[in-house]
């Protein structure tokens, strides 16, 4: 008997029996199915979106001459739609974020880009020129973002996008796209040769004797999640500023005993020493990107 028709006789025999809570969690493992909403959270509105371009970005996004800038963005042929929830005041957006990212990891889906606070640009242009959705106009300094990709079994590419941010009277809200990509089309980031790294993230460091690290809670969370896959090796690179009094040797002493301290902090968390794998580059690395500058750890995870 084939996969197709057993599938198709547990469908229409089996599932009543075990009832709506089992029935709900087989149909949100689905990539093609908008994800579940947060429970704490109300239905205000859902727009289809049918279009040859949609604008979805992978990078922090910035606005020049009120133009649109990202460093890694694209116009998509795509059809789905997207869905504004308001949060319950009892609860909070950190909750509903966590809540799309366990449905995301039962998907494995893979995440392309995410960035929290001012790291994801103005509030502002999110709200109104990315989502066309004015209530999302919120504090910069309480937004978050991510953009995560699957595959259905039928070989369909699914993009799904997660904002969620704090308006100015406290109100909170969460805005969902849930985009099907047309075969053919690009998708950043996504694709056999990239799904198995992801990085890098950028963690900015201070100190001498300790350190401080300026690492978002979500970021850390990423890294430990994706380290419990077997086989999954986390690279730390680390990066520091030639100071005007010091050697190079000096800075690249600075850069390995914060990138060490930082690979302490992540065996404490669950990421055994044996996954990890250092490399100290000093000052001796520079870029352009406005993001990587300064004293930094830079982490990159690569599955197996």
């Amino acid at each position: 008997m084939s996969n197709r028709l057993l599938k198709s006789l547990f469908i229409r025999f089996l599932l009543p029996i075990l009832g709506s809570l089992a029935l709900s969690s087989i149909v949100q493992a689905a990539p093609e199915d908008m994800p579940e909403a947060f429970q704490q959270s109300t239905l205000e509105d859902t727009v289809s979106i049918q279009s040859s371009g949609h604008l979805v970005l992978f990078s922090p996004l910035r606005e020049v001459n009120n133009e649109i800038r990202s460093e890694s963005l694209a116009r998509l042929p795509v059809a789905g739609e997207g869905r504004l929830y308001r949060i319950a005041r009892d609860s909070s957006r950190e909750e509903a974020r966590d809540h799309y990212r366990g449905l995301l990891r039962q998907r494995n889906a893979q995440i392309l880009f995410e960035c929290s606070s001012i790291r994801c640009g103005r509030s502002n242009v999110w709200a109104n020129q990315i989502f066309n959705q004015a209530v999302l106009y919120g504090r910069d300094a309480t937004q978050d973002y991510l953009v995560a990709a699957t595959v259905a079994e039928d070989g369909a590419r699914w993009l799904t996008l997660i904002y969620t941010v704090t308006r100015g009277n406290l109100r909170e809200y969460v805005w969902v796209e849930h985009l099907r990509v047309e075969s053919g089309a690009t998708i950043p980031g996504f694709g056999n040769m990239t799904s198995r790294v992801e990085g890098p993230i950028i963690v900015p460091w201070q100190g001498g004797m300790t350190y401080r690290f300026d690492w978002q809670a979500t970021d850390r969370r990423r890294v430990t999640d994706l380290a419990r896959e077997e086989g999954t090796v986390v690279v730390l690179v680390g990066y520091s500023v030639l100071e005007g009094d010091e050697s190079f040797n000096e800075s690249m002493e600075r850069a390995r005993r914060a990138t060490e301290s930082l690979s302490e902090v992540l065996s404490k968390t669950g990421v055994s020493g044996d996954q990890q794998e250092i490399i100290v580059v000093g000052p001796a690395g520079v870029f352009n990107d406005s993001d990587r500058q300064g004293d930094r750890v830079e982490v990159i995870v690569i599955s197996r």
